[in-house]
């Protein structure tokens, strides 16, 4: 059956369903290793936030959310990969139906919620994996834990994975749990960010490991949020951040499911973020692009904007399993 077949097949299918048999169709298609002769191209390794990336092309965080296909998905030829987002404890997430599919504008709602099975299970995931490479944990608090005892589960989220990842996301924007936006802001921001950077000098001091901290923020803030959220980042010495995570905002569609919007339409909005950051934070602060990738030109665009790294997901389902392999070659 051809991989175009199959795509259309899939899409058929609810989406959640769907997801679940693309992840573990691609999980033996590993196994029987006939995801080896996936074309590998020749770039050189660049190194950003103290790590080695073998290319610029990452997966973001939503594909695998409990870091089941970790393996499989590096197969896929990615720069790095990006599991979660991750709670403290296991959680359902929000009710079904939360995923929506917009074929013709190659997009998606999603309203999930954090479904996860909480960190202690991932932790041990990483620890069977295979993978060598770059590796992202991205935690998020419980939708159970009130906003203003947030810290303390990113706290705990961090000293749980910080040991075995690459890098921890800190993930503050997801318009999916209630009031979790408002950590982008003020007192909140600054007492989270101030809390972490002292569990990674922590860890630095006690296992000589210097874990990097990785933002990941809205496309909805202002001018003027975003002026004082790059402050905060730059006083704090954060190590990157990934703009930008899915959108409130409903440009060109006229679909009203709630929850945030990922794809092609997010584009032009989360790269005009990119631009605003690139001029307001130091060199040194590593800018992620996720948010609208679904062509070559919006990859190689991000890059232009001012991105260093770009990352991948509702892109990914349209285009499908062969992409990123493209889309490293494209951009070399």
């Amino acid at each position: 059956m051809s991989y175009n077949l199959l795509q259309k097949l899939l899409l058929t299918l609810e989406p959640e369903l769907s997801h679940s048999i693309a992840l573990n169709l691609l999980y033996y298609a590993d196994k029987l290793g006939l995801l080896a002769c996936l074309p590998q191209a020749k770039v050189s390794p660049q190194v950003y936030m103290g790590l080695t990336f073998p290319n610029k092309v990452g997966l973001a965080a939503g594909m695998d959310k409990n870091g089941d296909y970790i393996d499989a998905l590096a197969a896929l030829r990615f720069g790095f990969i990006e599991i979660g987002t991750v709670t403290p404890q296991p959680q359902l997430g929000n009710p079904k139906p939360r995923i929506f599919r917009l074929p013709e504008q190659q997009a998606l709602i999603n309203c999930l919620g954090f479904n996860n099975k909480g960190i202690d299970y991932v932790v041990q995931k990483i620890k069977t994996t295979k993978f060598k490479g770059v590796l992202g944990v991205n935690i998020g608090k419980n939708a159970s834990t009130p906003i203003t005892e947030a810290i303390a589960d990113y706290h705990y989220c961090f000293d749980c994975a910080a040991p075995y990842a690459s890098y921890i996301t800190i993930n503050i924007s997801s318009p999916n749990t209630a009031q979790l936006r408002k950590l982008q802001y003020g007192d909140l921001l600054l007492q989270l960010l101030s809390v972490l950077k002292a569990a990674q000098s922590k860890l630095l001091q006690q296992k000589n490991k210097y874990v990097p901290l990785v933002v990941k923020i809205a496309p909805d803030l202002t001018m003027h949020e975003l002026q004082q959220l790059a402050t905060a980042l730059s006083i704090n010495q954060i190590d990157a951040v990934i703009a930008t995570n899915t959108t409130l905002a409903r440009p060109q569609i006229t679909e009203k499911h709630v929850g945030g919007l990922s794809g092609k339409p997010l584009y032009p909005r989360s790269t005009a973020v990119i631009r605003i950051l690139r001029k307001l934070l130091p060199p040194e602060i590593t800018i992620i692009a996720s948010g609208g990738i679904t062509s070559m030109h919006h990859a190689a665009a991000k890059l232009k904007a001012g991105a260093d790294l770009i990352q991948i997901y509702t892109g990914l389902i349209y285009q499908g399993p062969f992409w990123p392999a493209k889309l490293i070659k494209s951009l070399a």
